[in-house]
């Protein structure tokens, strides 16, 4: 059972029937990965914590820099030099004391991330560097998980949704990616301070969606964004049989 204090904190949640109590003790007991804690992470777990999510780890490896401040929101001139999970761990807790927060101050890999995925009934794909960005989908794929990817790159964004065996996945899509690592990408052609706040919203929004299993999730869509124009667009896409991850020979 909610507590007083939970009644109260989730009072708005509580008055609509597509969340309610039994929605709102779903979330509590919800375990998610957000994997950055950088623009995109930043609102993503903050309204994950806010929502009432019972668990979010967080893993990134960096440390807080002055230049993140302009879009990483969860982070403050007080934290710079701290590392990220520490920072973010911190805000979180600040802000619903009642949120665990595990960190993972690391950078993922083939070796580490399997471990890590499995812990989780979600996964939010919060990093900038397209082979990281193949390798959480190919784990999480493999491993049944849930997963809500997104994209940022000056002022346009993506976001799309897998659910391993009922969905495309980010290969059906993009196929094989270019052998370069472009995790820096942004650093050298800018993101607009605004732009993943926008986006980070919207993962944060399929997570909840998905765990509550309510509304339309963005499987089978990319939605992309552009912010300049302000508009938002739709691309339709089905799964590949012959992709190497999700296929039915993979």
């Amino acid at each position: 059972m909610l507590t007083s204090e939970e009644r109260e904190r989730y009072n708005r949640h509580l008055m609509l029937p597509e969340v309610g109590e039994a929605g709102q003790q779903r979330l509590r007991q919800s375990r998610v990965l957000i994997i950055g804690a950088g623009g995109l992470g930043s609102p993503a777990a903050l309204y994950l914590a806010a929502a009432g999510v019972g668990t979010i780890g967080i893993a990134d490896g960096d440390q807080v820099d002055l230049s993140n401040l302009q879009r990483q929101i969860i982070h403050s001139n007080e934290t710079i030099g701290t590392v990220k999970t520490e920072s973010a761990a911190r805000r979180l807790q600040g802000l619903n004391p009642g949120c665990r927060v595990e960190q993972f101050p690391q950078m993922v890999d083939q070796h580490n991330l399997p471990e890590l995925v499995r812990q989780y009934d979600m996964v939010l794909d919060a990093v900038d560097s397209l082979a990281v960005k193949a390798l959480i989908n190919d784990t999480c794929v493999g491993l049944g998980i849930p997963l809500s990817h997104a994209g940022i790159l000056r002022f346009q964004g993506q976001v799309m949704t897998v659910l391993p065996g009922r969905s495309a996945c980010y290969r059906c899509l993009f196929g094989e990616l270019p052998a370069e690592d472009e995790r820096r990408v942004c650093e050298y052609d800018g993101v607009f301070g605004v732009l993943p706040g926008v986006i980070g919203t919207i993962q944060a929004a399929e997570v909840l969606k998905y765990l509550l299993g309510i509304g339309q999730l963005l499987t089978d869509r990319l939605l992309t964004f552009d912010l300049l124009g302000m508009r938002f667009r739709e691309v339709s896409f089905v799964r590949d049989a012959g992709c190497r991850v999700c296929g039915v020979n993979s």
